[in-house]
């Protein structure tokens, strides 16, 4: 087991921990700034949460890439495959739950994202491990497309549930009149 990867994985697991929950606050903060709203929540949908996740686990992508990614061949397959399990794993628990008890809980929606930034780290850290073979440009594409899908959803989002704000019943950014 390299020690480096390890202590790197622990070093994103208090990152994402710790920028994903400023950024619950950052848009407000920012009197709603338009380009704050790209990377953080911007109401209380599911989708806008999963912001909180996504841009700070970016983030150690980008920092990994400069102090890790020479010690593993699989770096960036590893760490897109940790983004999209904890993606997952909130949009599943959270429905699954909530479809259960009829209502959402603040302890258990933060919780889980705390659970799902340890699945998803804990799980790059044992493909990274494994020295899996992956293909990086799927990655890359992959993170691309997400990273498009939260801007292009932020500002115009679909009127399903996923982007619904249960607080004031809208979506996206824009609060209709």
């Amino acid at each position: 087991m390299n020690k480096k990867i390890l202590k790197f994985q622990i070093f994103s697991f208090i990152f994402t921990a710790i920028l994903g929950t400023l950024l619950h606050f950052i848009y407000n903060w920012s009197s709603n700034n338009l380009f704050v709203a790209f990377f953080s929540a911007v109401n209380e949908s599911v989708w806008e949460h999963l912001k909180l996740l996504f841009f700070p686990m970016l983030l150690t992508i980008i920092i990994g890439y400069f102090y890790i990614s020479k010690e593993t061949s699989n770096f960036l397959c590893a760490k897109t495959i940790g983004i999209i399990t904890s993606l997952l794993f909130i949009i599943i628990f959270f429905y699954t739950y909530t479809s259960i008890l009829g209502t959402n809980i603040g302890i258990i929606d933060i919780s889980s994202f705390f659970i799902a930034i340890i699945l998803g780290e804990f799980l790059a850290f044992k493909i990274m491990a494994s020295n899996m073979h992956c293909n990086h440009k799927i990655s890359i594409i992959i993170l691309i497309i997400l990273i498009l899908s939260f801007v292009i959803f932020t500002y115009n989002a679909p009127k399903i549930e996923l982007f619904r704000d249960y607080v004031s019943n809208s979506y996206g950014v824009f609060k209709e009149v």
